[in-house]
């Protein structure tokens, strides 16, 4: 029985025609990965030793379980689909690596050099979210890091086109 055959017969699972459709997308490749991703919020990748650029561009399209090619067997495909839908990831131990090499790279080629974080926030303004967790009012803060109460909300304002 074919694969799609099986994915058919399995309770909970509806074939789309669309990627848009779907809340997880079930792309099988060998080469020329990034040439198969679109937006998707969740992705089962199928794939033996993708590049760490090709696990990266995986990520940036919802990568959420990648499978080895040699596992990809239907009862393998179908918990891979569970766990995507539910939010649960899954990667092997190198793409692992490979993933968190690649986001030290970020940070620290990216991010660091513009004071950026990898939650998008400035050290300062991670600063100031601590200090307003911690009970502070805006002036507290502003004395404290020697900021005026209004330089921080304009800054965010700007870097995020709202003014």
């Amino acid at each position: 029985m074919s694969l799609l055959a099986e994915f058919r017969k399995s309770v909970g699972i509806e074939l789309v025609d669309e990627q848009a459709e779907a809340d997880v997308v079930v792309v099988a490749a060998e080469l020329g990965l990034r040439d198969m991703l679109t937006s998707t919020t969740r992705l089962v990748l199928v794939a033996d030793q993708p590049r760490q650029a090709e696990l990266l561009a995986a990520v940036e399209h919802g990568l959420t379980v990648l499978v080895p090619l040699s596992e990809a067997t239907t009862a393998r495909l179908l918990q891979a689909i569970a766990d995507a839908n539910r939010g649960h990831g899954d990667l092997p131990a190198e793409q692992l690596g490979h993933l968190l090499h690649g986001i030290r790279r970020l940070h620290r080629q990216v991010l660091a050099p513009r004071d950026l974080t990898l939650s998008g926030l400035t050290h300062r303004e991670t600063d100031v979210l601590r200090l307003l967790a911690e009970g502070l009012d805006t002036a507290e803060i502003a004395a404290k890091l020697a900021y005026s109460e209004r330089t921080h909300a304009v800054a965010h304002g700007l870097r995020n086109g709202l003014i």
